[in-house]
């Protein structure tokens, strides 16, 4: 694709990116797996997807998304700093790249596209954004995207916005005037709120303003590794209680550092998310690549270049550097490792199904009617 939806799928589309073997082998052989598999719609609340605008995807990349699993992902269209002109640039690049994929892909706009795509072999594809400089502080633009198929909006990514503040901000703002009327514009419009980006007061603030479910897609829980990216049991419960749905990301801010985090360390997050928020109000919101993340060196010095550029560029997040992704878990078929761990953990198979993406299928549902 000539403009990439993000650095995550610019890096992960370039190669090769699993281990010889991986693509396309069960992460578990257990009936149960391979039940919630075969029936369910499974939902990555948010992962960068290998597109290309100028060219079908080459038979190890579609294999490599078709051994994913999923019915349908989020996925993030610009990154921070992309304007007005080169969003809707960006989003005819997705769309051309969907055709291209020659039924690898789907573009997800409703519900009932995504239901239409269980069993399918193809993926949806939901474009949402994490950043808001697209929208130059107006609320016509919301209008605007969400009739080109934006289906999912943040108020703000880690610094501040007209609309609201966020995870980096110095001294946090809270939801602004013009956050409410957003908010407010974006459920006229049948666009889902994301607070994954926001600091704890505009995010608690939002959801007192919503009258529909909100999501934090991708994220962590800071009680188990205190972090301004991970969220606090009190934002946690707030979500759950208004209806919405937490995603667990698969980031190396689930650990300190240095080494890579692992499929342990994820499901501490996801468990002790499961533990507050209740079954109905937690998925998988992976925030990576769907491929799996190359760990070659030249992709790591991209990776590091990349992350220079963020930090220069002040949106970067404490301890941000390490690549982005969970050791066991850097594998197109993630969702059924997740799935198998669950299981081994007693989580029962109609949880299960909730978490790989019955929730985020229902507060699509609620959030997605104009």
């Amino acid at each position: 694709m000539s403009e990439q939806v993000s650095r995550r799928t610019l890096l992960g589309a370039a190669t090769g990116l699993v281990a010889a073997g991986l693509a396309g082998r069960s992460a578990a052989g257990t009936d149960e797996v391979d039940r919630l598999f075969r029936t369910g719609i499974i939902i990555d609340g948010n992962l960068a997807a290998p597109l290309d605008d100028s060219a079908p995807l080459d038979a190890e990349m579609a294999a490599k998304v078709r051994a994913s699993g999923l019915t349908a992902t989020k996925v993030t269209v610009v990154g921070p700093g992309a304007g007005y002109d080169e969003t809707v640039a960006t989003l005819a690049a997705c769309g051309r790249a969907v055709t291209l994929s020659a039924g690898v892909y789907a573009v997800a706009r409703s519900i009932a596209d995504i239901e239409a795509l269980r069993g399918s072999g193809r993926v949806g594809l939901i474009w949402s954004f994490e950043t808001t400089e697209m929208l130059e502080g107006r609320l016509d633009r919301i209008d605007e995207f969400a009739a080109l198929g934006v289906k999912v909006m943040q108020l703000s990514y880690n610094t501040a916005s007209p609309f609201a503040s966020g995870v980096m901000t110095p001294q946090s703002t809270g939801l602004t005037s013009l956050g409410r009327e957003a908010i407010a514009r974006m459920e006229a419009h049948g666009v889902a709120l994301d607070l994954s980006h926001s600091d704890e007061r505009s995010s608690l603030e939002a959801l007192a303003t919503a009258t529909r479910p909100a999501m934090i897609s991708h994220a962590g829980a800071a009680a188990i590794h205190n972090h301004p990216r991970n969220k606090s049991d009190r934002l946690l419960k707030a979500v759950a209680d208004a209806g919405g749905v937490v995603g667990i990301y698969d980031l190396s801010y689930l650990t300190p550092g240095p080494a890579q985090p692992d499929v342990e360390d994820y499901m501490r997050h996801l468990m002790h998310a499961l533990n507050v928020c209740g079954e109905d109000h937690v998925g998988i919101g992976s925030d990576a690549v769907l491929s799996g993340f190359d760990t070659s060196a030249e992709s790591l010095k991209q990776w590091d270049a990349s992350t220079a550029a963020r930090k220069a560029a002040g949106v970067a997040a404490p301890d941000e550097g390490r690549p982005p992704y969970v050791e066991g878990l850097n594998r197109p078929d993630r969702m059924k490792v997740i799935a198998a761990q669950l299981l081994s953990r007693g989580v029962r198979e109609p949880a299960v199904a909730k978490i790989l993406g019955g929730n985020f299928l229902r507060v699509y549902r609620q959030s997605w009617t104009a």
